[in-house]
């Protein structure tokens, strides 16, 4: 018998990026379009179930090869129902996704939130490398996060479990973050955060590499941080320290309620490596209960844009070959 694929749908606010993977998690063939948002998103499900069958046809396959879609949405989702309640960066609320989906395509399909996907991802193929109790946070634009226990995902009461990005960081005297409160994670450790530390402090700067960036380049950016850093630059190592201070802290605080085996960085901020793993490590440490930091360890995620995809094919897995 031939083997089947699953289908891995990544949805973000600028792409759509899927997978057909292999039962084994290995991708077959993967592609991404653009996220049309207009008219209150109506487009996007049409656009996604045009774009599988489009490739079924380049695989001369028919939706027979298919077992059903796991798909990742940004912001809070009903599991159970596939219910996308809101989104941050795409025009729905209380969106019925899973149905709407099921619909266009004819195929079975499960949701989750797509920082529980890229979670899944890394712990099946990834850096987590087959650990049940695993904390994954990825540092970009925002900062995300996927909490496994045990080898089920934590989605808590309402859909919002693994919301790492908003932990209080900065308890008094915060920067005001998109969810409303300040003093987020995401404030201080997302790219946009770290720019953020970088211009307030090189405005009392005069020399130093990142200052010389910045008046060629008339900005910085998160990667201009962490370069500065490794070539030594006394300010780029101060920031560095101080968001690293306070990602040690709330991984560390994380760690202690969950006892993790591993805890993996991804997003654009992780390509910082070593430096980023040896600093964030060093807090961790000085935060987490000591048989806590004995049982983990912290990796850069492998999976890098394809964990969302085989995240997303293990859900479906999961849910229809049971």
């Amino acid at each position: 018998m031939t083997e089947k694929w699953l289908v891995g749908v990544d949805l973000g606010g600028t792409t759509i990026k899927m997978a057909f993977v292999s039962m084994h998690g290995e991708i077959v063939d993967k592609w991404e379009i653009d996220t049309n948002s207009a008219e209150q998103g109506k487009y996007i499900v049409p656009d996604i179930a045009k774009s599988i069958n489009q490739k079924l046809e380049e695989h001369g396959q028919t939706k027979d090869k298919l077992i059903g879609i796991g798909m990742g949405a940004p912001g809070p989702v009903n599991t159970e129902t596939g219910m996308i309640y809101q989104t941050t960066n795409l025009p729905w609320k209380n969106y019925p996704l899973k149905d709407i989906l099921e619909a266009e395509t004819s195929l079975p399909v499960v949701v989750d939130n797509d920082a529980n996907i890229a979670a899944i991802g890394e712990m099946w193929k990834g850096a987590g490398n087959g650990a049940k109790d695993l904390i994954c946070v990825t540092l970009g634009t925002g900062v995300g996060g996927g909490i496994i226990a045990n080898g089920q995902v934590v989605r808590g009461t309402n859909g919002a479990g693994g919301e790492i990005g908003h932990i209080t960081s900065v308890p008094e005297g915060g920067a005001p973050c998109n969810c409303g409160k300040t003093g987020c994670l995401e404030t201080v450790a997302s790219a946009t955060g770290i720019v953020r530390i970088a211009k307030e402090k090189l405005a009392n700067e005069t020399d130093s590499v990142l200052q010389q960036i910045y008046k060629e380049n008339g900005t910085v950016t998160a990667k201009d941080v962490f370069d500065a850093a490794k070539a030594h630059d006394e300010l780029a190592l101060e920031i560095v320290d101080y968001v690293t201070f306070h990602l040690g802290l709330a991984l560390a605080n994380l760690a202690n309620g969950l006892n993790p085996e591993k805890i993996v960085i991804g997003g654009g901020v992780s390509k910082a490596g070593d430096l980023l793993v040896e600093y964030v490590w060093k807090y961790f440490k000085r935060f987490a209960f000591p048989r806590v930091a004995e049982g983990a360890t912290i990796a850069i995620a492998t999976l890098g844009n394809d964990a969302g995809v085989i995240g997303g094919a293990w859900l479906a897995k999961q849910a229809f070959l049971q």
